[in-house]
């Protein structure tokens, strides 16, 4: 018997976790399936878990499931499809995780039981809606669902990603250049005159000039430190719900920041909700989608308001998260009995508000740079100008 640990759900939405002894995999499944409750991951106690080091990515999760509901679509069976999608992916990684998919799926396992044997390798909303689809009989409408998903995923990464390229090349122009002036052009003016006679700010500059100089490796250590102890200080609960705070509570950049995530809760609900998943689960999903510890804290409060009978939108006006409009939106929905029509029509709406909040957020670096730059060069300026006057003034003077 190998020990296992195990994460799972119960009917309510609860998350559960832990251990048991087992043969093998399948019969850890079929023990949790006993007992009433879904199984989100597990893995065995001594390492030996059933992982994959493969991790599918946004764009390959939606041209896979683009084929899959493609090919199921035309009267093709799961065990069918996962046969032709294996053999046609020229990715090893992923080739070998369907192979692996289809081999468990044609012994009679169910395609959910399949994907959540390899923890890591598939998003929990994936597996979530495959298990919604094939609970309903509509997992050919729930593949297509998915890869509109995922394409709208990758599409908003991939503009965030080119959005950031402008205002990272002049973040390293910026460094590149405050580096070249005190390593290289400072110097130059250094004995134009004597320290008594230098302004406070001319001597403040060659000082940290002759720093950067003879002692960079103390700057370059002190910037790998920073950046190390902030990704370790992310990593402490407290810090990083700050943070999560702090980002949509400031100004100008807290509200683009909520238009990106009502956008991503948006489209994760509708496609959750309309799958037949329970509110409930459909709440807990799609609040991690977000990323955010604090709306995370905020929507462990909605779930429970929600379980209790309270409205949707009355829960989410109190966490003063999402924009009054949003909230207003699902009230129309709930009130009208259509509050599956109205998150994917929300949806659509709302992830053009992120697409042009991610422009905006993006928009408002390139200033922010441009005017970091023109900071350090009048700095500098201002160093080397008394200088420059008072070498000019002892040329007159002979």
């Amino acid at each position: 018997m190998k020990n296992f640990t195990y994460v799972a759900k119960d009917t309510s939405g609860k998350t559960v976790k832990g251990t048991m002894e087992a043969e093998d995999a399948q019969e850890v499944l079929e023990k949790i399936h006993e007992q009433g409750l879904f199984c989100i991951s597990y893995s065995e106690a001594l390492g030996g878990g059933r992982k994959n080091a493969y991790k599918f990515k946004t764009k390959a999760l939606a041209f896979s499931c683009r084929q899959l509901a493609a090919m199921m679509s035309s009267g093709l069976t799961i065990v069918k499809a996962l046969d032709i999608l294996y053999k046609e992916e020229e990715n090893k990684g992923a080739k070998e995780t369907w192979l692996g998919v289809y081999e468990d799926v044609n012994k009679g396992s169910t395609l959910t039981e399949a994907l959540t044997q390899r923890a890591g390798t598939f998003p929990d909303f994936f597996i979530s809606m495959v298990d919604a689809g094939e609970t309903s009989g509509t997992l050919d409408l729930t593949m297509q669902r998915l890869s509109d998903y995922y394409a709208n995923t990758n599409k908003l990464n991939n503009k965030v990603k080119s959005a950031m390229t402008y205002p990272i090349i002049l973040g390293v122009l910026c460094v590149v250049m405050v580096i070249g002036m005190f390593t290289f052009i400072m110097p130059q003016f250094a004995g134009m005159m004597s320290e008594d006679e230098m302004p406070a700010l001319s001597k403040a500059l060659f000082d940290f000039s002759d720093f950067v100089k003879d002692r960079w490796y103390v700057l370059v250590g002190a910037v790998v430190v920073i950046i190390f102890g902030w990704i370790y200080a992310l990593k402490v609960d407290s810090v990083r719900l700050w943070f999560d705070r702090v980002k949509i509570k400031m100004p100008a950049v807290g509200p683009l920041m909520v238009k990106i995530y009502e956008g991503r809760f948006a489209r994760t609900l509708s496609s959750l909700y309309s799958s037949g998943i329970s509110m409930v689960e459909c709440l807990e999903r799609a609040s991690k989608i977000l990323n955010n510890r604090y709306v995370d804290k905020c929507f462990i409060q909605v779930v429970d308001e929600v379980k209790q009978g309270a409205p949707l939108s009355q829960s989410l006006t109190r966490t003063e998260i999402f924009e009054g409009m949003f909230c207003s939106i699902i009230y129309v929905g709930e009130e009208s009995g259509a509050l599956d029509e109205i998150l994917e029509k929300t949806a659509d709406y709302y992830e053009e508000e992120a697409d042009s909040a991610v422009e905006r957020l993006v928009g408002l670096m390139e200033p922010l740079m441009i005017i970091i730059m023109g900071l350090a060069i009048g700095l500098c300026l201002a160093g080397i100008f008394p200088m420059l006057y008072g070498g000019m003034e002892g040329i007159e003077n002979t």
